[in-house]
């Protein structure tokens, strides 16, 4: 396998996928590489205690936390998923655009979370063609935190199930605004050959059965792969990047494929493969000309690693809970701060319904079966993260035999302590008599953000504006690493925007034409916004 390509994608996730997409009518020769293969469509797609229990699908790797129990560390299996679409083939569909607030220097409990290089304006064109490919369903105007746009979603939002409008209305009755959240799926599609969904019970946190999740293999790749320029190799292991003399070149890919060593090579090379493997990937490729690994000279790969602090609740009362489809409802009201709190606390948002089988690795064991079933009866279930920040310590590495360790200290955790107090108050004033947090463990690994942050300083920062790293000057990481902070929303709809926006700069770079995707109505709202003196532009 020694042809030459335009264009090596590694990884079909948010990131590379919807890089694959972009690129695909080019007619440029592009290479897909993915680790793992296609989620077979089976009957356990659907039964929570293969997937939530034993883990079906979920990658095989190991890797360590150096504070584990003894003198080496611990090792942990990360709940990720190494497919075509990468996690976005178990991902709960939540597609949020980041507030404007989000991309300029805020105060924080914990510290301060830094300003990007680019601004809301540059990405937001992007995040309307992301919403349009992965078919997400709102409502513009419910939101109190939504960031400036002139685009309306391209469905309207999921309506409410009976049980959860009258959650909604019980939280309005405290002067809260909850909003329908908006969710990446296909209730609408013209296709005869496809599946709508069917509103079942089995999508957050599970594999779509009739493909009707809006993932990044049924958005983006399956798409791609379409045209001839496009091929597609799964199973396919990435091992290390080779520069040429110069060490200024990507010149080869090495991966192994069913057990043989085989050789890629492109004019451009994409790693897509995730903030933690992106990282370990140029960590790997250390040379003599790049001793720390590739694109880091500036020792910042690796760097910077952020997760959310996240907490699960479970908030049970004495009334049945008969939703089937629940993940319908969100609330951003501590987003910037509380009337008691003057910096951000977080966003909060319902999980799919959970069953009692989702529901035990959860909580101790000796607890029944038969108890359990009748908590997910009556529970309600809710899933609130706050911003963690940007620190040089909190990093992924390498060691000696080539396993990934994740050393990871939480971070301004007195905003999601605050958060946790104040949410669980709304919920007893709801009417919810047990409420359950249940803090995430490290091996949640959902929303991995940083590692290869982008800037304008190379000594500061691995990638440029463009996502190009600024030592290599054909590499280019285009996945989750690039954030320089992890605001408080669900990073896929950004990943994707941002996927999108590098396109353009690749359509550039191989001589293909490109248009401005900013339209005359988005540019007047801005500048109606800019001007007026009774708006905040943050909002």
């Amino acid at each position: 396998m020694s042809t030459h390509y335009d264009l090596i994608i590694i990884g079909t996730g948010a990131g590379g996928g919807t890089l694959a997409y972009a690129l695909a009518p080019t007619g440029k020769k592009i290479l897909l590489l993915e680790k793992g293969g296609y989620i077979p469509r089976e009957k356990r797609n659907w039964n929570p205690k293969y997937i939530y229990i034993d883990g079906l699908y979920r990658t095989e790797e190991r890797w360590l936390d150096p504070k584990g129990s003894n003198s080496q560390g611990s090792e942990f299996q990360p709940n990720l998923y190494h497919r075509v679409g990468g996690s976005t083939k178990i991902y709960g569909a939540a597609l949020l655009r980041m507030r404007q607030k989000d991309f300029e220097e805020m105060s924080h409990y914990g510290g301060i979370s830094p300003a990007w290089s680019l601004k809301y304006e540059d990405f937001e064109p992007y995040y309307t063609q992301a919403e349009k490919i992965y078919q997400v369903h709102g409502n513009r105007g419910e939101d109190p935190t939504q960031p400036l746009t002139d685009a309306d979603y391209p469905f309207p939002a999921l309506p409410h199930e009976p049980r959860i409008q009258q959650v909604a209305e019980n939280l309005q009755k405290q002067g809260l605004q909850p909003f329908s959240l908006p969710m990446g799926i296909d209730r609408n599609s013209r296709n005869p050959l496809k599946s709508n969904c069917i509103r079942c019970d089995t999508c957050d946190g599970y594999p779509c059965l009739v493909n009707a999740k809006a993932d990044a293999q049924v958005c983006c790749v399956d798409k791609a792969i379409e045209h001839e320029n496009v091929t597609l190799l799964t199973g396919a292991q990435v091992e290390r990047l080779v520069t040429d003399a110069s060490g200024k070149e990507v010149k080869a890919v090495e991966a192994t494929i069913n057990g043989n060593k085989e050789t890629f090579s492109a004019d451009i090379v994409v790693v897509a493969c995730g903030a933690i493997n992106s990282a370990a990937l140029l960590l790997r490729s250390a040379s003599d000309k790049h001793p720390q690994g590739l694109g880091n000279s500036s020792g910042m790969v690796g760097r910077n690693f952020m997760k959310h602090n996240t907490t699960k609740f479970y908030a049970i009362s004495t009334t049945p809970n008969e939703t089937v489809f629940q993940k319908t409802l969100a609330i951003n009201d501590f987003y910037f701060g509380s009337r008691s709190d003057s910096y951000p606390l977080g966003h909060v948002h319902l999980m799919g319904k959970h069953k009692w089988e989702m529901m035990r690795p959860d909580l101790p064991n000796w607890l029944p079966k038969s108890l359990l079933q009748v908590m997910a009866k009556h529970s309600v279930d809710w899933w609130a993260q706050s911003e963690d920040l940007p620190d040089m310590n909190n990093r992924v590495e390498v060691d000696a035999k080539g396993k990934i360790v994740v050393n990871y200290h939480p971070n301004n955790t007195k905003a999601h302590e605050r958060l946790r107090h104040q949410f669980t108050e709304v919920l007893r004033k709801a009417g919810f008599s047990l409420i359950l947090p249940i803090p995430s463990p490290l091996k949640i690994m959902n929303h991995q953000v940083g590692t290869c942050r982008f800037g304008t300083d190379p000594q500061s920062s691995v990638l440029d504006l463009s996502c190009r790293t600024h030592d290599i000057n054909n590499l280019y990481v285009v996945d989750s690493s690039f954030f320089p902070s992890s605001s408080a929303v669900n990073p896929t709809l950004t990943i994707a925007a941002n996927a999108l926006r590098v396109a353009q700069h690749l359509k550039t770079r191989l001589n293909i034409g490109v248009r401005s995707l900013e339209t005359g109505a988005y540019m007047k709202l801005k500048y109606q916004q800019s001007t007026s003196t009774n708006n905040d532009p943050s909002l």
